[in-house]
């Protein structure tokens, strides 16, 4: 019967779907090279292969959390997985590059439906406790095990079926989890109590689109081009028009009062500094293991495959930890393993290193650190949330997150290529260190900022005389969740 499972055949659904999301952006990375071979750059630039797709998936996050509580979290996460098929499927039978960026930014419009209604729906199934902690550390590994797989993935794939054959594989991964998801998730409610703020919806769309092309595009184009600054500067009006919308309409897509939570700020806050180090963090160190070493694309997503089996198996756990420490303890440990590990890792590259030497212990403690990090800040930025906000939670939590790995990579990249283009491999290696160090400062500001995050307290019972106590009571909630 639909929507008869169990929570765990839910979970495992939604991990995957977690999976397939992360892993397509390593896959369609791998196959670059191929598809520039075979379609040549054209136009658009072989780039925005990769670009479109993170700016349609960054743009849309926030409205796809909101739709899927308006419309319902299992018919909105069925649309994004028909729309991510169906733009796959062109996309590997696209006939020209202009073609295929076009069926990138339509995978990006369906991805970011599938995973905002994703998010909600566990969000839904399992509620703030022990549980949504062991649920959101199974999607921390997912996430950690997607960007490896996606790599290895990528290179066998288009090593033995050629680069079409990477989106067909996402038609396919989509259609299963498509025929799945009505045995194993429940049909939800469609909430037709409560109008659309279109308004909101355009100007917040096309605020974070703008943003994130000037953020993809400022690696090509410059920082300081007019392509980079007109973009941006546009983005930003939007998004000054949209908060000053918001605060008049009936039914705002972001109800201001949501985003006054100081708890809600600091954990988005939090989850986009920690993508900011990790997401640029991986292609820095394929790279290097690439351009610095001399290994194979495939060889250098292998080398990461140790970090991310220590981010499977430390991932389940972390609920347990914030058990027994507390959200905030644990919280702050990850980022500060997340600046350790950052730090190692570029104080350890050499141009004459060796995976061994130079790589694979940081990696390790990065591996640690990541899900502690990831899961801590999912749980701070969730906790508040009511079952009517879990769409919208999940959005503003996907879209931080989105937006810290678009500046992470544009900022750290842009360090490292000032050194990279030079001919020697010490250069090279030189740029990659500065680079790190940048992300090491990033995790360093985020362990400063988590020891401030407190969590009100539940409001379990009704209210008896309890004013008094509160500010207490919240100032060590996070160090009992």
């Amino acid at each position: 019967m639909a929507g008869s499972a169990s929570p765990r055949g839910a979970l495992a659904l939604l991990a995957s779907t977690q999976l397939l999301l992360i892993l397509d952006t390593a896959v369609v990375n791998v196959a670059l090279p191929s598809i520039g071979e075979d379609l040549g750059p054209g136009s658009a630039g072989l780039s925005w292969v990769a670009n479109a797709y993170l700016i349609t998936f960054g743009g849309l996050l926030l409205l796809g959390g909101r739709a899927a509580d308006l419309l319902g979290h299992r018919r909105l996460f069925l649309a994004g997985l028909g729309v991510l098929a169906a733009a796959s499927a062109a996309g590997a039978l696209a006939p020209h590059a202009n073609a295929l960026v076009a069926a990138r930014a339509a995978q990006g419009v369906g991805a970011a439906l599938a995973a905002a209604a994703a998010f909600a729906l566990l969000l839904g199934l399992f509620p703030d406790g022990p549980a949504r902690h062991q649920a959101l550390g199974a999607f921390a590994a997912m996430g950690g095990l997607g960007g490896v797989l996606g790599t290895v993935a990528g290179g066998v794939l288009t090593d033995l079926g050629g680069w079409r054959s990477t989106f067909w594989l996402n038609v396919l991964a989509a259609a299963v989890l498509a025929a799945l998801a009505p045995r194993v998730l429940a049909p939800g409610e469609r909430r037709a109590d409560r109008g659309f703020d279109l308004a909101g919806a355009l100007t917040a769309t096309g605020g974070l689109g703008l943003v994130a092309y000037a953020l993809v595009g400022a690696g090509e184009s410059g920082p300081l081009s007019l392509r980079t600054l007109g973009a941006g500067g546009a983005g930003l009006a939007l998004l000054a028009a949209f908060a000053v919308i918001e605060t008049r309409a009936a039914a705002p897509l972001v109800p201001p009062a949501v985003l006054r939570r100081p708890a809600l700020r600091l954990a988005n806050t939090l989850s986009a500094l920690a993508q900011m180090t990790l997401f640029p963090l991986f292609f820095l160190v394929s790279l290097y293991l690439q351009s610095v070493l001399g290994h194979s694309p495939l060889d250098g997503g292998l080398g990461l495959l140790p970090l991310s089996l220590v981010v499977v198996a430390v991932a389940p756990q972390t609920g347990r930890l914030i058990l027994r420490y507390g959200l905030t303890r644990t919280m702050t440990l990850g980022f500060a393993l997340l600046c350790a590990g950052t730090l190692w890792l570029a104080l350890a590259l050499t141009a004459d290193g060796t995976f061994l030497t130079t790589v694979l212990a940081p990696s390790l403690l990065l591996g640690v650190a990541l899900p502690l990090a990831m899961v801590t800040t999912n749980v701070a930025a969730t906790a508040q949330a009511s079952p009517e906000e879990t769409g919208l939670a999940s959005g503003l939590v996907n879209t931080s997150q989105q937006f810290g790995s678009v500046l992470g990579l544009a900022v750290l990249v842009a360090i490292a290529t000032t050194r990279t283009d030079a001919a020697t491999a010490a250069a090279r290696t030189d740029g990659f260190r500065a680079a790190l160090l940048v992300g090491a400062a990033f995790a360093a500001v985020a362990a400063t900022l988590s020891v401030r995050l407190r969590l009100p307290a539940p409001a379990t019972a009704p209210p008896r005389r309890v004013r008094a106590a509160e500010p207490t009571h919240g100032d060590h909630v996070g160090d009992h969740i």
